[in-house]
């Protein structure tokens, strides 16, 4: 038994209340984690001005090309945790998170060296205006010079998760919003630190979310680390890289076409740069719940596949897209009511052109939220089963969906064409995961055991 009595087991209990109940303490805690991004915005441009904004906000595609990476390689060891807590298998547990610490970390010194050191390349590839390059470089290069205090956020709140434990994740991200918030205006008003102080709040706030989650990963008896676990186990090293680097792929792969979008924005100058940066954050904000509450049911199923629950796996899904559809259809209409209201705490009623800018653009993204609904269920379903091969191919789809519709859509719709070449490799990618995934339930329909067991020792 975990003295960690926040733990949830799955494997039985109505599916849908069992994904939402675990889900939703989740969602808080992720919309504060991008609500860091959100105070930042406001804090930058009312602070600094709408240069600075813009030059903060064209950085958000670098920095999810990076990060990207740095949280798919965290997800091996969120998979296999699941998979084994749903097969009560604790000696699988802790030399899988072993494994998966050795292959995360070495992987993020690399990482970081690279993204610090190839900044400014990156953001002359995405065509930064040169006014804007000196805030954009000093901002992204301390995040990126950070990047490990990211990666032991995600490595330990991605093992509570696989436990079920939604809540302590959430108090985390409390604390730590709160003090990034008190931090992001003192650095940046009264010290006048511009937007290094941005970036500066942001990783403190990180680093301590980093360590309050290591803390109840430690009270989990299942996750107690002891001296034998350290041993090299080339099984379990290799199947949390199997299953970390091809999510690490795809969303490295789908960073690469937020940065063509990207690009083809700041064609368009400053003026929908930071218009587009302002919606950007709220949408952001809108896209937790697909990504949390696919999350969740990547949790959900991968306990039950430990546990050779097929049923749970398909009603659980079932209804989780129904449940998504209903949510992504109420954000759409609260976009419709008071987006353009959020323009103007954001962006400040002197600019009214930016302000309509990125109305405009919030209305024709939550339009089609539903999309990458699906998909994120989808995606984090069949990893959680252990497929991370077509959730990859997926990230290729999106990205060759962005590419072709930025290149066409523009030439007949203008800034409309960028938005839209957005939307299309959201549905592109859904509709290609959801064929996969019922061709694999259908697979494992014709199996008795679902999830491959085999020794430890090889």
């Amino acid at each position: 038994m975990s003295e960690n009595q926040n733990t949830m087991d799955m494997t039985s209990g109505p599916c849908a209340k069992q994904i939402l109940l675990f889900g939703t303490p989740l969602l808080a805690g992720n919309l504060l984690q991008q609500l860091y991004n959100f105070v930042d915005t406001i804090v930058v441009g009312r602070g600094i001005g709408v240069d600075a904004l813009a030059a903060v906000g064209l950085t958000g595609s670098l920095n999810f090309l990076v990060l990207g990476f740095v949280i798919g390689l965290s997800q091996g060891v969120s998979i296999l945790v699941s998979q084994y807590f749903g097969a009560r298998d604790p000696q699988s547990i802790r030399r899988s998170i072993t494994m998966s610490f050795f292959l995360c970390f070495g992987f993020s010194i690399i990482i970081t060296f690279l993204a610090f050191f190839g900044t400014e390349w990156l953001l002359r590839w995405i065509q930064t205006p040169e006014d804007l390059m000196a805030n954009a470089k000093l901002y992204i290069q301390i995040i990126f010079a950070c990047m490990s205090v990211s990666m032991c956020y995600n490595f330990y709140s991605g093992i509570l998760r696989a436990f079920g434990d939604s809540k302590n994740p959430l108090i985390a991200m409390i604390l730590s919003f709160f003090l990034n918030t008190i931090l992001d205006i003192v650095l940046v008003i009264p010290c006048k630190m511009g937007v290094a102080g941005a970036a500066i709040a942001t990783v403190v706030a990180q680093l301590f979310s980093a360590i309050y989650c290591f803390t109840f990963v430690q009270r989990i008896q299942e996750a107690k680390i002891k001296k034998e676990d350290w041993k090299w186990n080339p099984y379990l090293f290799f199947r949390s890289l199997k299953l970390s680097i091809p999510v690490a792929i795809m969303n490295s792969i789908t960073a690469v076409g937020v940065m063509v979008l990207q690009s083809a924005i700041n064609q368009f100058g400053s003026i929908y740069i930071a218009g587009y940066t302002a919606a950007s954050k709220v949408i952001i904000l809108l896209e937790q719940i697909p990504s949390t509450y696919g999350f969740a049911t990547g949790t959900f199923v991968g306990q039950n596949l430990g546990a050779n629950h097929l049923g749970r796996i398909k009603k659980g899904v079932k209804s989780m897209n129904i449940a998504m559809a209903l949510m992504c259809l109420a954000c759409c209409v609260l976009i419709f009511l008071f987006g353009e209201f959020l323009m103007k705490v954001m962006i400040g009623g002197n600019e009214h052109e930016t302000m309509l800018i990125g109305f405009h653009c919030l209305k024709i993204l939550s339009l089609f939220l539903v999309g990458l609904g699906w998909l994120w269920i989808f995606r984090c379903a069949l990893q959680s089963m252990g497929d991370t091969f077509w959730p990859m191919i997926s990230g290729i789809v999106e990205l060759v969906a962005r590419i072709g519709m930025v290149a066409l859509l523009p030439v007949f719709l203008s800034f409309d064409g960028i938005l839209l070449a957005e939307v299309s490799a959201w549905v592109a990618a859904a509709c290609m995961l959801a064929i996969v995934y019922w061709i694999t339930i259908r697979k494992l329909d014709q199996s008795h055991l679902l999830m491959e067991r085999l020794p430890l020792e090889v």
